[in-house]
């Protein structure tokens, strides 16, 4: 039990200020700094025709689409492009980018 209320203190931390925790902590490890990836369809699609897979304006082929890069990642496989499918995406349209300038020049 806490013996003082300086103690109660510092132990309560609001809802937000643990997710403000956790989430600086996630995004550490999974190596993105304070905003994650963007898992707008539009910005999904731009990632994915970086790597040169088209997708059309329907979200069925866009979650397929995300469903056979996450089998090909190791990534459970869901159709939804949460903070770890977006990122490594994000990550591997980086890379690409990169090669294509190195390529480039």
């Amino acid at each position: 039990m806490l013996e003082s209320t300086n103690s109660i203190k510092e132990v309560a931390m609001s809802a937000r200020g643990m997710l403000t925790v956790v989430g600086s902590a996630v995004g550490g490890l999974i190596g993105w700094g304070e905003t994650a990836p963007s898992a707008d369809p539009d910005e999904l699609r731009a990632l994915f025709a970086t790597l040169g897979v088209t997708i059309g304006p329907d979200d069925a082929e866009l979650a397929e689409a995300v469903r056979y890069f996450q089998e090909r990642t190791g990534l459970p496989v869901d159709g939804q492009a949460g903070p770890r499918t977006v990122h490594l995406l994000a990550q591997y349209a980086t890379a690409a980018r990169d090669r294509i300038r190195i390529d480039a020049a």
